[in-house]
Parts: C-alpha cells; structure tokens; sequence
C-alpha cells in the first residue's frame, strides 16, 4: 500500500514464506497449476521449473516492494545499458542471495528429490560471449546489494553462441537453442512492444525551402518486446531485506 493511501483488497494475498515447509508447498503448488504435472508425469525439469517459479514468487514479493519505494521517494535511477549480461545460473546464485538455499535443500529432500540434481537441469543465459558481459552482470548484482535504484537494459538473444560436440575427433558445432525449455525466471511484458528498423538505403532529397534532407528507408523491421528478470541483493541478514535490486529488462527480437 502506497503511503497515504486507505487500505485496499489488494493489500491481502498469501504472502509466500521462506521456511522449508512453505518452499515445500509452493513447489507443490506450482507443479500441479502451472507445470500442470503431478509427482508420476513430471520429469526433473518439470520438477526444476516448478522450483524456480516458487523461489521467483518470492523475488518478486521483494522486487514489487523495491519499486514501490523507489517511486514513494522519487529516487533517481541508474540506467545501464549492455550488450550482454552473462549472468549465467540463477538459482544457487538467488538462493545464496536471499538467505534460502538451506531452507530449499530441505524442502526437496522433503519431497524425494535432489537439489545438485535439479539445479542442473538449468541452462546458462546466452547473453554474450565475453568479458564485457561478465562485467555487466558484476554490475548491476553490485547495484542490488548497494541498494542503488536501477536497471540493466540488454538483448534477449534467442541464441547463444555454439553448443558444441565432439564426433569422430572433431568438434561440430550447432545452435544453441537455450530459450527450448523457456526461461522461468523471466516475466514477459507483451504490452512493452517496439518495432526496430534495419537495413534499407538514405536517400538525400531538398525540402520546399531548399534545404538538404535525409530520408531513411529500412528493409527489414523486427518487433521487441520487453522482459524483465529480477536481480536479487546480497546482504547479511537476507531475510529481513526488502531491495530486490533492479530488474534486468530485455529486448527479444521476433
């Protein structure tokens, strides 16, 4: 609730715990209602997507408080632009992070599975391919834990650089298609869409009172839409920090 404001409807909802029986049962939860499985049908990435999701709940809980208090204050912001974030695995990274890992480990256990055994069932975000994207995502886990307002802006590439194969003693290449399975840390945003233009020709021409004028003709035009990835902070006492940090909002290309 926004300061000033009367209490709404909109301020009760079941507020997501972050002890092992509510993991346990957020789990649970996602697997039959949003993965649309039960215990016999799923299989481990199935159980890994339903366990990302109940973790990204909580993310969100903090981000949405995060933003809200960037706009009671009128913070300013700090927006970071980047070709690549190479982020890669999130969830051990977010767990550390907020204080729940242990609490994870032993809501699996609870349920028959292995935490090692899912957690690998991720895939590394191809954002890029070097340095400059490693930095990137050094950058914006700093804003979070310094509790600077902020957003990453990138590109979600549809694929990384190679996946790579060794047959006969030589290595083939082929696309990695890591968007397959989809991206459950992600939040699309199908209202943010933006045509972007490539190609085409300039063609210079004079306007009626003889000035020379450019006009830009593209050949080819891709529509972006916008989604965001909560980044959350490291802090000592995860549990009672509110700052998410900044969503990461990217461009996908379609």
């Amino acid at each position: 609730m926004m300061p000033g404001n009367s209490p709404s409807p909109f301020d009760s909802y079941d507020q997501p715990g972050e002890d092992a029986e509510a993991l346990r049962r957020s789990i649970v939860n996602h697997l039959v209602y949003t993965v649309a499985k039960d215990q016999y049908a799923a299989t481990d990435r199935d159980f890994f997507h339903a366990l990302v999701l109940a973790v990204r709940d909580r993310l969100i809980e903090r981000w949405m408080e995060t933003m809200r208090r960037y706009y009671e204050r009128d913070a300013k912001r700090v927006y970071y632009l980047s070709m690549e974030f190479l982020i890669g695995r999130s969830l051990t990274n977010n767990l550390l992070n907020t204080g729940m890992l242990e609490a994870c480990r032993t809501a699996l256990a609870t349920l028959g599975l292995d935490y090692e055994r899912l957690a690998g069932q991720e895939t590394e975000a191809a954002l890029g391919n070097g340095g400059l994207g490693r930095l990137a995502a050094c950058i914006i886990d700093g804003m979070a834990t310094l509790g600077l307002p902020g957003y990453g802006y990138g590109i979600r590439y549809e694929y990384g650089m190679f996946y790579q194969r060794i047959e006969h003693g030589f290595q083939v290449e082929y696309l990695e298609h890591w968007l397959r399975y989809g991206n459950p840390w992600e939040v699309a945003r199908p209202e943010l869409l933006f045509p972007v233009k490539f190609g085409g020709a300039v063609t210079a021409y004079r306007d009626r009172d003889g000035r020379q004028r450019f006009d830009w003709r593209a050949s080819e035009q891709v529509m972006a839409m916008a989604y965001d990835t909560p980044i959350p902070a490291t802090a000592p006492r995860p549990s009672t920090t509110c700052a998410s940090g900044p969503p990461r909002r990217r461009a996908s290309w379609t």
